[in-house]
């Protein structure tokens, strides 16, 4: 006999397709919708909607956006010679909020993975040389995570970047080992970016 009626079951199992959504959180999300007045179950499948049909990609940086190019790439009074590369949005959001950068944003989209099939070609690597192949660029900041695939992407993105000239830094002290960039407080992100050092000579 089946408890959960069939339209209930469809919600839940979509809502476990969200990252670190399980069936239980998965139900108790759909029961809450459930009792929440028609009005707002509507307000909410409107917005999932609309996201595909008014965000893109900033042809710039490869961030989300209404715009193109994003308020970030086109602000003046941000120094479009530096550029910030890091992994998500959600990286580039918790940099922002620090206040310590003035420069601009790469979004390469993930890092490479070759164990779950993701390599350089997957993200928006090329976009990044393209970017710095212009001569209009000054710093590069890699501002990966510091677990083992952000710490093997900056690796790559270093080697690929010596050749240009341009001037290569990593964040430095305030984010430990192993930890995501996006779940660090602003007075370590701040500390990190003020403190960036240049990648060594590795040719």
């Amino acid at each position: 006999m089946q408890i959960i009626p069939p339209a209930l079951e469809r919600l839940i199992a979509d809502l476990t397709r969200l990252p670190g959504i399980g069936r239980k959180s998965a139900t108790r999300l759909a029961l809450y919708i459930l009792r929440r007045p028609a009005g707002e179950a509507r307000n909410l499948a409107n917005d999932l909607l609309t996201l595909h049909e008014t965000i893109r990609l900033c042809r710039q940086c490869c961030t989300f956006s209404e715009t193109d190019p994003c308020a970030i790439c086109g602000n003046p009074g941000r120094n479009g010679r530096l550029i910030c590369v890091v992994e998500e949005p959600g990286d580039q959001i918790a940099i922002e909020k620090t206040g310590a950068f003035r420069g601009v944003y790469h979004i390469l989209h993930g890092v490479i993975a070759p164990m779950d099939g993701i390599g350089p070609d997957e993200l928006k690597i090329n976009e990044l040389r393209q970017r710095v192949a212009t001569g209009r660029v000054d710093e590069v900041l890699i501002a990966t995570s510091s677990t083992v695939p952000g710490e093997a992407t900056a690796s790559y993105l270093a080697e690929i970047l010596q050749q240009t000239g341009v001037r290569l830094s990593r964040l430095a002290c305030g984010i430990p080992m192993g930890m995501d960039i996006k779940y660090a407080d602003e007075h370590t992100l701040a500390k990190a970016i003020s403190s960036r050092q240049a990648l060594p000579d590795i040719s």
